[in-house]
């Protein structure tokens, strides 16, 4: 089965609270298998316990993955104990456990949740703020039939380090999808649309040259002053398939460019070589090339 490489906790009915995915920016955010995860869960707190006592030293250096679960179970956090995130999606959306937000594990049927990232920006130079979260999807029917030929012989652990899968992954007319959810209350339209401006626009600058700013423009107008973008807001930007760009703003169309370059100068944010969330980046290679091999 094939599996996220982050922690998460599992529903506790009756409840049903959906799986808590702690995002790169927390100190505690790091892989560990499933495996791990087991051992964990049957070991009980106590004999965990002891185990961290009587083995840390060792722990650390033979066994990194042992050592990563131990130090998640101790953090100043409350968890319930953890597993993998499967990719047949028997839970219905991912919590980050940083900001709250919850994000589906499917999108229109056959776009899966790849990784989970945090957007945040430095306010006058001294304080970071979150100003989104945001999830990343894929068509997991486009992976297979446009990547699978290439690199369908080659391992998951081959592929997370193959610069090229990375670039077929921005470049080819996969159905992707960036789900950004409003964490800052006090986000303007305006300020939205000038972030672009300033992001969108360098991208553009270095894939297509300056010639661009009419290109720009039409993408960023698309945020209007009259849409109103209060804390849990969900803007989607979404490749379709013919390098289409659509926008979409609590659900509502607000525009669809025709467009490779600019499909992948906005891509390039978050899956790119200078991504805002490098752990999201590498969590959406990973299980993509899981998916090769499911």
């Amino acid at each position: 089965m094939v599996s996220f490489r982050f922690p998460f906790s599992f529903p506790q009915p009756p409840k049903h609270t959906p799986p808590t995915y702690s995002s790169s920016s927390s100190a505690t955010s790091c892989p560990f298998s499933a495996t791990t995860a087991a051992v964990a869960v049957a070991a009980g707190a106590a004999a965990v316990a002891g185990v961290a006592a009587a083995t840390h030293n060792s722990t650390n250096q033979a066994h990194p993955f042992l050592q990563n679960a131990l130090n998640l179970f101790f953090a100043n956090r409350s968890l319930p104990p953890w597993g993998s995130l499967s990719l047949n999606y028997t839970s219905s959306s991912v919590v980050d456990s940083k900001t709250g937000a919850s994000f589906p594990s499917v999108l229109d049927d056959s776009r899966r949740l790849l990784g989970i990232g945090l957007r945040r920006k430095r306010v006058f130079g001294l304080k970071n703020i979150d100003v989104y979260a945001f999830g990343i999807y894929a068509d997991d029917k486009d992976i297979k039939e446009l990547l699978s030929e290439k690199y369908g012989k080659l391992s998951v652990s081959e592929l997370q380090d193959n610069k090229e899968y990375s670039d077929d992954l921005l470049e080819t007319d996969i159905g992707l999808t960036v789900r950004l959810q409003i964490v800052y209350g006090r986000l303007s339209i305006s300020s939205v649309r000038s972030a672009f401006e300033e992001s969108v626009g360098s991208r553009l600058r270095k894939f297509g040259g300056s010639d661009n700013q009419e290109l720009l423009q039409t993408f960023t107008s698309q945020f209007k002053d009259e849409y109103k973008i209060p804390k849990g807001s969900v803007i989607d930007l979404s490749r379709e398939r013919g390098y289409v760009l659509r926008t979409t703003i609590d659900g509502k169309e607000v525009g669809s460019i025709e467009s490779k370059l600019l499909c992948k100068s906005l891509l390039d944010l978050y899956i790119g070589e200078e991504p805002f969330d490098e752990q999201a980046k590498d969590d959406v290679k990973l299980n993509s090339a899981s998916l090769l091999h499911k």
